[in-house]
């Protein structure tokens, strides 16, 4: 039996990936000028893959391409935290009651979330919390909304990357995991979707007070308080 190779990645996806990296994990930050030159120098390649890459990373929200300062990591603030964590809660708690709902497995999420526990530095730490939260809503049961979920997961990352870096928040968020994944594990739908979406508020208003009372708690919550 002959067996397939596995593929190449090419060099326009290599740089991409690795630029990404670096953004999320810190090493590239906030307003940082991205070169397309010295890029290409560090990473062995010519120009026009790292401008391809850097055309990518720009559409999905991570740098900024501007004709008088060029391209920089995009900059983080409460404005653009309030934006992306917005959608997050009005999309990934129903995306995780969905996929409770279904009875789905969460057999990718436990793993990440032994991942995370085990992680040896930031870098692996933030990539497995990642996956944990695209476990969740991954198997929701409907593909647009797994992929507009997707399209916001890189700029959350970047919030979770700079307010990691001035207040690092490891044990409180994997505690919060834990419980999150329990209720979702024990068939409580409404129950996970409340938590993660407590998780989530709770997260951007630690690390961003000025946005302290925009988001207010789940409609469901709200109910069981006695409130309308």
């Amino acid at each position: 039996m002959t067996s397939v190779p596995t593929p190449i990645p090419s060099r326009t996806q290599y740089v991409r990936e690795e630029i990404k990296r670096r953004i999320l994990t810190g090493r590239f930050t906030p307003g940082q000028a991205l070169v397309e030159t010295d890029l290409a120098a560090q990473f062995g390649v010519s120009k026009t893959p790292v401008r391809e890459a850097l055309k990518t990373l720009a559409g999905t929200g991570l740098v900024v391409m501007s004709q008088y300062k060029g391209v920089t990591v995009r900059m983080v603030d409460a404005d653009m935290a309030r934006e992306v964590y917005d959608v997050r809660l009005l999309l990934e708690p129903e995306a995780l009651k969905r996929a409770v709902r279904r009875g789905a497995s969460l057999d990718a999420a436990r793993d990440a979330l032994t991942r995370a526990d085990e992680a040896g530095d930031t870098a692996e730490r933030s990539l497995a919390n990642r996956e944990f939260h695209r476990a969740l809503y991954m198997p929701c049961g409907n593909p647009l909304l797994s992929r507009m979920l997707d399209e916001v997961r890189d700029q959350a990352a970047l919030v979770s990357a700079v307010a990691w870096a001035a207040d690092p928040s490891w044990e409180r968020e994997a505690s919060e995991h834990r419980e999150i994944l329990r209720l979702a594990l024990d068939g409580d739908a409404d129950g996970a979707a409340r938590a993660l979406h407590s998780h989530i508020a709770s997260f951007v208003r630690r690390a961003f007070p000025e946005v302290e009372g925009d988001f207010e708690a789940a409609p469901e919550a709200q109910k069981e308080d006695g409130q309308a």
